[in-house]
């Protein structure tokens, strides 16, 4: 599958309530190569990450409609090797655990190092 020429492999999916984010975040990866898909609903993401089964999807914790973690083990249905990223204004340790402990691969504060972010990205789809 491809997404403008590129490998959906390469494909990073942002989901967050917070439209300035999701731009800030987008512009960063895009700067940094990677193909990028912006989600601000829960659902529609669930519905797209089926279809294109994106190597990572970076999702916000909290968020009206469904909060990360659920969008987390929803995803795990849709799209198993998607890996995910979480990203938070609010650090909560319980949080924390609970995201690890379900699988995700990092999570990050905002505002996120953008060095490590893009590190973590490159890591997650090098498989390490």
């Amino acid at each position: 599958m491809s997404l403008n020429g590129q490998d959906a492999a390469a494909l990073v999916c942002l989901l967050d309530d917070d439209p300035s984010v999701l731009k800030a975040t987008g512009r960063l990866l895009r700067s940094a190569g990677w193909a990028v898909k912006t989600f601000l609903d829960p659902n529609s993401f669930l519905d797209q990450a089926r279809k294109l089964k994106p190597r990572v999807a970076v999702l916000d914790i909290l968020m009206p409609v469904m909060n990360g973690l659920e969008v987390q083990t929803q995803l795990k249905d849709v799209s198993p090797a998607t890996r995910v990223i979480l990203l938070t204004s609010n650090d909560d340790a319980h949080v924390r655990t609970q995201a690890m402990e379900a699988g995700a691969t990092a999570f990050f504060l905002k505002p996120v190092n953008s060095d490590e972010f893009l590190a973590s990205i490159e890591s997650v789809v090098a498989g390490a």
